[in-house]
């Protein structure tokens, strides 16, 4: 049974490696899109407003702060499992908190890669509290 917890923890260290390596990317695209909106509406651009509005998009867009929550409850989970016996509360615990970055990693998302991310760790997470359910 934890060997198959094991291995979904691993394909959650996936998923948190896919939106890493988009991030980069969508948050150029976010950056040309505002650029582009900014120019139509404007005419011309001013440097330091464009900075100011960049600043505040990435600070609702970036998801490095779920990351590396879902990369701490993944050791944790780790560790638990590791542990055994009774902790059936502890790993339902750790599914609340991996739900919880997963919704918010959904609800920041602008691309169809790291909207699939979401929805791939959702997916997981729910096969992995079933199965610390089946334990209990």
């Amino acid at each position: 049974m934890s060997g198959s917890n094991f291995h979904t923890l691993d394909q959650i260290v996936e998923q948190v490696a896919i939106v890493r390596e988009h991030m980069p990317q969508v948050m150029q695209w976010q950056r040309d899109k505002l650029t582009n909106r900014l120019a139509e509406i404007t005419g011309e651009l001013d440097p330091a407003r464009m900075e100011q509005e960049m600043v505040l998009l990435a600070q609702k867009m970036d998801v490095a702060e779920e990351m590396d929550r879902l990369d701490a409850h993944v050791a944790e989970t780790r560790r638990i499992l590791k542990k055994g016996g009774a902790q059936g509360r502890r790993l339902d615990f750790m599914m609340q908190e991996f739900n919880r970055e997963s919704n918010t990693l959904a609800s920041k998302s602008i691309s169809a890669e790291v909207t699939a991310a979401a929805v791939e760790l959702k997916v997981l997470i729910e096969q992995m509290r079933e199965q610390i359910q089946n334990v209990e």
